[in-house]
């Protein structure tokens, strides 16, 4: 159901509902698949063009508009300087880095009308090292930091949430460049404060993470996430400790485990149609934990053999980054069958040269496992590593799991939360520069390699997660900070000449006064008017009609609270300001 559809006329501080371009929706609308999707959506703030394509209109612009700035005050603080670089970039800087070739099918590929190959930036390495090594010729020049908030193309093939995930987005990205480790070691930590106040001046509380380098690489990144049961990544945290971090790079303590005193000689034992590892460990009478699961990965055309104890998962992000593919896909039968493997039953003894074996270190913590025989029906006791003639690579490459052991203290446990990722800065040392050969000059007229950092945030995802958290069962509640107008200036019982004279004189005091008013001036039921309201959410509400000037004034009422209180028609500018000020937000 739709309340109205409006023209726009805008000005800096004030607008008109009745000339707002802006369609609010009674019911949730089908696709919406988060709050913040659906609130986005009903209160005519965001509309799709396509899949994980959006145009923000007027009111999420304005709080767009609003992060942007809080982005650039923090960023200018710490001794940024802002740039904008292109998102039409030609494919020989990403050749020249390795991540043309290495990055999957996100990163979007043409050739121009010159047959020149070229990419959409999905972020900026490339372009602002290029940029570096054209303009850095001595250490004089550094440390300075650059950033830019542009446009990002991803093509992204599960676009969801709303603004959460994506393929065309706005985002924050800087760029760092220092003479040596140490300085870059100094920065960092200005960057990690300077996010953490971006995001509590957002009316955020972040938890800062241990994270997975990825595509980016580099010696170590932090990850800032905003804890939400819609959030797309799975957070580790320690209930004694500060441990915390993103799953796809989180560590466990194994458990202890209680090895037999030796290790016995092989037993081949029938299992039939027993291919799963509950089944087969119930067949068998034993744990889960005495078993070794097979899981098989194409890596590039090469067959990945992973082995891993049969209770835990494989974290496929661990596995990717060691055996440094951008994709893993999982082998298929005829891959399988290729190698002279069993499905359901295969088994890491004996296998060709052409298989690569990669064991989880949680298979060190056992031994005289249940394992595959290679035959079908059939299963091996006493599975041991040192019973294989080829012997595997030994890696951490399972998931963290609730109750796990706390790799950084001695008796803590693990939790698993849900999170969105807000931020993440990395330090990138010397990978993009010594791809594309970025050098100063010291002191000694000696030639060295600069060392980067990058640091980034999505400003449609911040501005999602300022919903997901900060909502009712009635619409948003927007922090003063971000909101797209102060007061939500609500009149009823207009018709008569006196009553409108009054509304249209305070809302020209109000705009006097240097608010942002959003004045709902339509020919619009009561009901209509406090539930678009309540919808749009903006920090307080001012109610002019002929009751609240019977109770002597104007209706006065906070967003996030249920009180209304009464002021003084010809006072009620500076009790508005007194509201606004006295709970800081203005």
């Amino acid at each position: 159901m739709k309340s109205g559809m409006f023209s726009i006329r805008s000005s800096n501080v004030t607008m008109r509902l009745s000339q707002l371009f802006c369609t609010t929706y009674r019911e949730d609308p089908a696709e919406a698949q988060t709050v913040s999707h659906k609130l986005l959506l009903k209160a005519g703030m965001i509309r799709p063009l396509g899949a994980g394509i959006y145009t923000y209109l007027p009111l999420a612009l304005r709080s767009i508009h609003k992060i942007m700035q809080i982005i650039r005050e923090e960023m200018n603080h710490i001794g940024g300087q802002e740039i904008l670089m292109p998102v039409l970039n030609p494919a020989e800087l990403w050749i020249e880095t390795g991540r043309y070739h290495n990055v999957g099918n996100e990163l979007v590929r043409f050739t121009d009308r010159a047959k020149r190959p070229m990419v959409l930036a999905m972020t900026h390495e490339e372009v602002v090292t290029d940029l570096a090594r054209r303009e850095i010729k001595s250490h004089r020049q550094l440390p300075f930091m650059t950033y830019q908030i542009q446009t990002k193309i991803r093509d992204e093939p599960r676009s969801r949430g709303g603004l959460l995930r994506v393929r065309e987005f706005h985002m924050k990205d800087a760029y760092s460049f220092h003479a040596n480790y140490d300085d870059l070691d100094r920065y960092y930590p200005m960057v990690f404060d300077a996010y953490l106040k971006i995001f509590r001046r957002c009316g955020l509380e972040p938890m800062a993470v241990e994270a997975d380098t990825g595509m980016m690489g580099g010696s170590g990144s932090h990850e800032f996430m905003c804890l939400v049961d819609s959030g797309e990544d799975t957070l580790v945290t320690c209930d004694k400790c500060s441990y915390a971090a993103n799953s796809e790079n989180a560590s466990i303590q194994m458990p202890a485990f209680d090895s037999d005193p030796e290790e016995y000689p092989v037993e081949e034992v029938a299992t039939p149609e027993k291919e799963s590892i509950q089944d087969v460990a119930d067949f068998l009478d034993v744990p889960t934990s005495k078993t070794i699961k097979a899981v098989f990965y194409n890596a590039n055309g090469e067959l990945v053999f992973v082995i891993i104890r049969g209770d835990f998962e494989v974290n496929e992000v661990k596995l990717a980054n060691y055996l440094k593919v951008p994709d893993l896909i999982p082998a298929d039968t005829e891959l399988l069958h290729k190698h002279g493997i069993v499905t359901g039953y295969a088994s890491a003894m004996n296998l060709p040269d052409t298989v690569r074996i990669v064991a989880d270190r949680s298979v060190e913590w056992g031994n005289n496992f249940v394992a595959g025989a290679n035959k079908a029906g059939y299963h091996i006791k006493n599975f041991n590593l040192s019973a294989l003639d080829k012997k595997p690579d030994l890696v951490d490459i399972s998931i963290a799991r609730t109750g796990d052991g706390c790799p950084r203290c001695e008796n803590g446990r693990l939790s698993l939360r849900r999170g969105i990722e807000l931020g993440h800065i990395f330090k990138l040392g010397t990978k993009y520069t010594d791809a594309m050969k970025v050098d100063y000059l010291d002191e000694d007229g000696n030639r060295n390699r600069v060392i980067m950092g990058c640091y980034g945030i999505g400003v449609g995802r911040l501005l999602s997660s300022v919903i997901e958290v900060h909502h009712d069962d009635h619409g948003i509640i927007w922090p003063a900070s971000v909101a797209p107008f102060d007061v939500h200036l609500v009149s009823l019982d207009a018709g008569s000449g006196e009553l409108r004279a009054e509304i249209e004189g305070l809302y020209g005091q109000l705009q006097a006064a240097g608010l942002d008013v959003l004045f709902d001036d339509r020919d619009e039921t009561p009901g209509v008017k406090f539930n678009d309201a309540d919808l749009i959410g903006l920090p307080l509400r001012v109610t002019m009609s002929k009751r609240s000037l019977k109770k002597g004034g104007v209706e006065l009422k906070l967003r996030a609270s249920k009180n209304v209180e009464i002021a003084p028609l010809h006072q009620s500018v500076g009790f508005i300001k007194a509201i606004l000020q006295a709970t800081n937000l203005v």
